[in-house]
């Protein structure tokens, strides 16, 4: 065994152990079907496909990764969040109005919720395919920001800083105005009763250590920049067109 695979069995047992304290198996990768956001889905939530193959953003993002994320942390997510809901108040809701209604002190579906949407979001907003910014979506971005390259310094900013875990976001405020605003752990802009700042992401990026430490250690801003290469600004310009509706 190598060094290099050393460092990536170790980085493998400590991601799983961070993320699923209670030593609960992940769910395996939920059936093929149609993803939570497109449509009023209800418990039993699933995972949906990846739009692209593992290895298919790399060298930004590598393949174990992508494997690891998606289908181990991700399904642990799904997993969670149906053991969560069964039988409660939120269990005939559609996953938008679970976040809509959580409350801070209901823990288990407050996180596995933001982990099921906030993950289910991500994965439509990478691309292997190289997407530039819509018309619509960088006039928004240089009105709010002043230039495109202010919005990038604001958005890495957010994401540096977030303390631990937690994820940056480009989001469409009540008022459809854009602004950049960060939270923690697997909470997100749709929780009404939890974050500061309320709105519609149309951007996100997760800077849990499972996300980027097997290919990027500790070097989070390294993680940050590649996340760059591989933005699916056609889902953003989506998101953004309904968003300000």
């Amino acid at each position: 065994m190598n060094k290099r695979e050393f460092i990536k069995l170790a980085g493998l047992a400590g991601v799983a152990a961070l993320s699923n304290p209670s030593g609960i198996v992940a769910a395996p990768a939920a059936r093929r079907g149609v993803s939570v956001l497109d449509g009023n889905a209800k418990a039993p939530f699933e995972v949906p496909p990846l739009p692209y193959g593992y290895d298919a953003l790399e060298p930004h993002i590598d393949k174990t990764t992508m494997e690891i994320h998606h289908d181990k942390h991700h399904g642990a997510y799904v997993k969670n969040l149906n053991d969560a809901v069964k039988g409660s108040s939120y269990e005939n809701l559609s996953l938008e109005e679970i976040l809509a209604k959580v409350k801070a002190d209901d823990k288990a579906v407050r996180n596995n919720a933001g982990g099921h949407y906030n993950h289910s979001l991500f994965w439509k907003l990478l691309s292997p395919q190289k997407t530039t910014p819509s018309d619509k979506v960088k006039t928004a971005i240089n009105d709010t920001f002043t230039s495109f390259e202010k919005f990038q310094d604001s958005f890495n900013a957010a994401a540096k800083g977030v303390f631990g875990s937690g994820w940056a976001w480009l989001i469409v405020t009540p008022g459809k105005k854009l602004s950049v605003i960060s939270t923690p752990n697997q909470d997100n802009p749709l929780m009404e009763n939890i974050v500061k700042e309320r709105g519609t992401p149309i951007l996100g990026l997760d800077v849990w250590e499972h996300a980027y430490y097997l290919k990027y250690h500790n070097v989070r801003a390294e993680y940050i920049t590649a996340f760059w290469n591989v933005v699916n600004w056609n889902e953003v310009d989506r998101l953004y067109t309904a968003a300000v509706k």
